[in-house]
């Protein structure tokens, strides 16, 4: 279900977007189903800011009902019924709980087939259940339930029971169909509760049930950007422990910002206060040191990336070295063994295999080969004011330092280019460029210039 707008966040962005972990709150709730059930038997309900939510999500695979008018999570299932008319159960999950797990998912289904129940609640036990609906069971050692009660109608007892109803159910298609008319808008918001379906099924003979997590915290949902926060916390430092349990090292995980789909191979050591973001890729044995952000990137094996750096779909091969304060722009393939230095930047290029750009240096939209140097303070112009154009470089080639290459221009195999050149010929292989102002001379100038000043 994310067809909510979410109010007490205060925001113009619906609720289920909002993104912890680095992904919106359905997104992993989407991930989580899908493990369990194929994508097409997924259906996402929608409503608030429909077609944003739509467009973020619908890459996933998933089906989409759209709910016009938000008249509560019971009128959600009303406007689903047709779609899910032909299944035999429907496991309902509410899409701002990214905690949830395949494996509960799984539990519970398979709970409710046991039991062969009409409806199954998942619960769980909080320390503090203030505001939740709390789960009234026929004996402790009953799985059947009674009813639910929510926090506003329940007397002074049943507030002392801890176990909460978390909003996350199976029903039999049959039982919630048939009887899904009974529910009533006779509450203080006038809306369809799915939660009065316990109270429903058991009015119809039809048996109610409820499975207990054991890890209450993936029942837990998003209302403020407070709440956003400790899940993001939650979430990171759990993708943490479970990258160190696969081999690798991160030094105070407290301190790094891992996001859900990046994937490190062991023996990779990442320093404090590294972001790796999006669907970036690190391989084994490299070492990516502090305050670098690194976003859906490909890493090789071996590579050692300096303080600083800044990559946004990016590849680097293995063995390189990066930084510090490198910036790789999108479309930057860094060959193997290849080194670039503090402050170089590129974008759209493939620098090949050994080639070196160690300082103050940009390269954009150009084609290098293997065992280039590249001097310091070296520039590719690129972009006439209206197109980009492309500088190609071929093997061995040496870079003088303070160089303009000025595209479209192809340097030779092995061709030197003098430093401070402007070139803006193509250079054969094995030549030498100059593109610069012959030196003069001029003895006693200054001299004579500071005596004009004095007078």
């Amino acid at each position: 279900m994310a067809a909510g707008k979410g109010t007490r966040l205060k925001s113009q962005l619906p609720k289920v977007l909002h993104e912890v972990g680095g992904k919106p709150l359905l997104a992993h709730v989407i991930a989580a189903a899908t493990r369990v059930v194929p994508a097409k038997d997924v259906y996402a309900i929608i409503g608030h800011e429909a077609e944003r939510v739509r467009a973020a999500t619908e890459h996933t695979g998933v089906r989409f009902v759209l709910q016009t008018e938000q008249r509560g999570t019971g009128h959600a299932l009303m406007v689903a019924q047709d779609l899910l008319a032909g299944y035999d159960h429907v496991i309902v999950l509410s899409g701002d709980a990214p905690l949830i797990t395949p494996e509960t998912i799984g539990h519970l289904r398979n709970f409710h087939l046991e039991e062969q129940a009409a409806m199954t609640l998942l619960s769980a036990d909080l320390d503090d259940p203030t505001g939740y609906g709390r789960v009234l069971r026929k004996n402790a050692r009953s799985a059947d339930v009674q009813g639910v009660v929510e926090e506003k109608s329940a007397s002074a007892p049943q507030k002392k029971i801890r176990e909460i109803n978390s909003g996350f159910y199976v029903f039999s298609v049959k039982a919630l169909y048939g009887n899904i008319g009974q529910l009533s808008t006779a509450n203080v918001h006038g809306e369809y509760y799915l939660t009065d379906m316990a109270e429903v099924l058991r009015k119809a003979r039809q048996r109610v049930v409820a499975w207990k997590t054991p890890n209450p915290g993936e029942v837990l949902g998003g209302n403020t950007h407070a709440e956003l926060a400790d899940i993001d916390q939650k979430m990171r430092l759990a993708k943490c422990r479970q990258l160190m349990e696969e081999g690798v090292t991160i030094f105070y995980p407290a301190t790094c910002v891992i996001d859900a789909d990046v994937q490190i191979a062991p023996d990779t050591v990442i320093e404090p206060y590294v972001q790796l973001l999006g669907k970036t890729r690190v391989g084994t044995a490299c070492r990516i040191r502090s305050y670098c952000v690194i976003r859906d990137s490909e890493i090789g094996d071996g590579v050692s990336i300096l303080p600083g750096c800044v990559m946004d779909d990016a590849r680097v091969g293995s063995s390189a070295i990066i930084g510090p304060y490198s910036r790789l722009r999108p479309g930057s393939d860094i060959g193997e063994g290849a080194h670039l230095g503090n402050f170089v930047e590129t974008k759209k290029i493939k620098l090949g295999k050994g080639s070196k750009a160690n300082h103050l240096t940009y390269l954009g939209d150009a084609e290098i080969g293997a065992g280039v140097n590249i001097g310091a303070g070296t520039i590719t112009c690129n972009y006439d004011g209206v197109a980009k154009h492309k500088t190609v470089i071929e093997d061995g080639v040496f870079v003088g330092s303070d160089a303009t290459l000025v595209a479209p221009v192809r340097l030779g195999k092995g061709s030197y280019i003098g430093a401070a050149s402007c070139i803006t010929e193509d250079v054969p292989e094995d030549s030498l460029a100059l593109g610069r102002a012959r030196q003069a001379v001029k003895e006693g100038w200054a001299r004579e210039k500071r005596a004009a000043r004095k007078k």
